[in-house]
């Protein structure tokens, strides 16, 4: 099948207020949009999915579940996504739609790695997914450690 035949996508996530007010969605989406330009692939504004300000330790994302449906229903060759943790926080999250989407006759981009290529490159998945939930179990832990300190020194914090 010829590249113009070819339907691909992008997905990208970022989970805060904060990092969607700091442009870091634009340069996840600039830089996905540049890979599909190389590979000389036409990307409609109706495959660009986005999720801005949704935490990738679920799987309940708006973005995401179009992507999903999309896939399932055939309409989707190729998915461009930066890195695993822009997919899913959760290493589990992450095998079950690389998995699902593979089912579905999706190939699957990452722009900071190769995919399943050889079996180093399934293990640098595994490792950066283990690695992206270690990073979100210490930010939630900080939080916790933060709310409580500012509790113990007598912050009230409505919300």
């Amino acid at each position: 099948m010829s590249s113009s035949q070819l339907q691909v996508a992008i997905y990208a996530r970022v989970s805060s207020e904060q990092q969607a007010t700091a442009n870091t969605i634009e340069s996840q989406l600039a830089a996905l949009q540049q890979r599909v330009k190389e590979d000389k692939f036409s990307l409609g504004t109706e495959f660009q999915f986005v999720d801005e300000g949704y935490s990738g330790a679920t799987l309940v994302r708006p973005a995401l579940e179009r992507l999903r449906d999309l896939a399932a229903d055939g309409g989707l060759d190729r998915l461009y996504v930066h890195s695993p943790d822009r997919l899913a926080r959760k290493y589990a999250y992450q095998v079950l739609l690389v998995d699902e989407l593979q089912r579905a006759g999706v190939e699957v981009i990452f722009l900071n790695r190769e995919l399943g290529r050889s079996p180093e490159d399934d293990l640098l998945l595994q490792v950066q997914g283990m690695m992206a939930e270690y990073e979100r179990a210490k930010i939630l832990e900080r939080s916790r450690r933060g709310k409580r300190h500012a509790a113990d020194s007598g912050s009230v914090n409505a919300l």
